[in-house]
């Protein structure tokens, strides 16, 4: 039974500050939750969101629905913590909090029962997965040295082995432009995607997509904020370029909504914030019936990391030809303080990443580092 709820927020300066079209960043943050057993056996997970706010929704609110619980019962006691939540919204903080703490009990799941969380979820398909960087963000300098920069990023990307780069556009149509030909001129052989942060209206969505499907950019995420829905189906008659969206998104519902405007390629789930793994297995088949592509956005920690590689390890063959198109997992650029807290952690080499086999998620904590960070 689960015996305690705990949640640790971490935070430490960064020695270079980032931008991207919805703010600058100087400090990282994180929220981890720990989900412990009757028996000491530890579960650990991740929030997405502000951790001031998603803590004491974790300990507080939903803390006291948990202990006593079976931790196996992972769907009845994410509906039992759903139920709880819906008189306050259905999309949110709590949605946050409650993905962590799912995240947190097929950890302990894993752990309890001897096996990978990929193995829960329905059994490896891959062993490896390739790898796509997540970066040229915005950073503080004169202009004439932002193109040089991000082109100096993305060779040091490419040199550690990412097989594709995602790019942070959003600042104005012009300077997206001028990035995109920039990169397409020094790496010729590079697959290219961009991500907007919701940040055009349609008419310059429409533009950009343009521009980068000249470049031959693979797609662009997130170009438009998510209401209103009806907006994505007028962009998509506008262009070619595939779409992608929902890393802000919530629930299986909201991705319905999404569905409906017949406009969206990719989904983007964020294992951390969506609902948890538990209901980005549901969106998955969700959308599998409408014959759209879902994949995990995994920045934060080793932990979001590790629980996208267990979701993309048990994707079944779509479509079922010999030659797969193979998932790519994303990694992620920036720096990152807080490297330390995780003892055991992901393996990449080469662009590669392997899914791990020990049980859980296969990331160990290590409390005496986490200490340094912890408020």
């Amino acid at each position: 039974m689960v015996r305690e709820v705990r949640a640790f927020r971490l935070r430490a300066p960064l020695t270079e500050p980032y931008g991207w079209a919805r703010g600058r960043v100087a400090v990282r943050e994180a929220l981890l939750v720990c989900v412990i057993a009757d028996d000491g056996t530890e579960g650990w997970g991740e929030c997405a969101g502000p951790p001031a706010v998603l803590a004491p929704a974790v300990t507080e609110f939903f803390g006291p629905l948990l202990r006593g619980q079976d931790p196996l019962a992972t769907d009845p006691l994410w509906d039992r913590l759903w139920q709880a939540a819906l008189p306050f919204g259905r999309r949110g903080v709590l949605i946050g909090a409650l993905s962590g703490i799912d995240m947190a009990l097929w950890d302990l799941k894993g752990k309890l029962l001897g096996q990978s969380v990929s193995a829960l979820l329905g059994g490896r398909t891959r062993e490896r997965i390739p790898c796509y960087a997540t970066g040229l963000y915005f950073r503080e300098g004169p202009e004439s040295e932002r193109i040089p920069r991000m082109l100096a990023e993305a060779h040091r990307a490419v040199e550690s082995g990412a097989r594709a780069l995602l790019v942070q556009v959003g600042r104005s149509l012009a300077a997206d432009a001028a990035l995109a030909r920039a990169l397409r001129k020094e790496l010729p052989d590079i697959p290219f995607a961009a991500e907007a942060h919701g940040s055009y209206d349609v008419p310059e969505a429409a533009i950009i997509c343009r521009a980068l499907a000249e470049q031959g950019f693979t797609a662009l995420a997130d170009p438009l904020a998510a209401e209103p829905v009806t907006a994505w189906a007028r962009l998509a008659a506008q262009t070619t370029l595939p779409l992608s969206a929902g890393r802000y998104e919530q629930t299986r519902w909201a991705f319905e909504a999404l569905l409906a405007t017949q406009a969206i390629g990719t989904f983007q789930v964020n294992p951390a914030w969506c609902g948890g793994l538990s209901e980005a297995q549901k969106i998955r088949t969700v959308a599998s019936a409408h014959g759209v592509n879902v994949v995990p956005r995994s920045l934060g920690t080793p932990l979001n990391l590790a629980a996208s590689l267990h979701f993309l390890a048990s994707d079944i063959r779509h479509p079922g030809r010999v030659e797969l198109r193979p998932p790519l997992l994303e990694t992620d650029t920036l720096e990152d303080p807080f490297h330390a807290v995780f003892s055991q952690g992901i393996e990449l080499e080469d662009g590669m990443a392997t899914v791990p086999t020990a049980p859980g998620l296969g990331v160990t904590v290590d409390l005496l580092q986490l200490g340094q960070f912890t408020l």
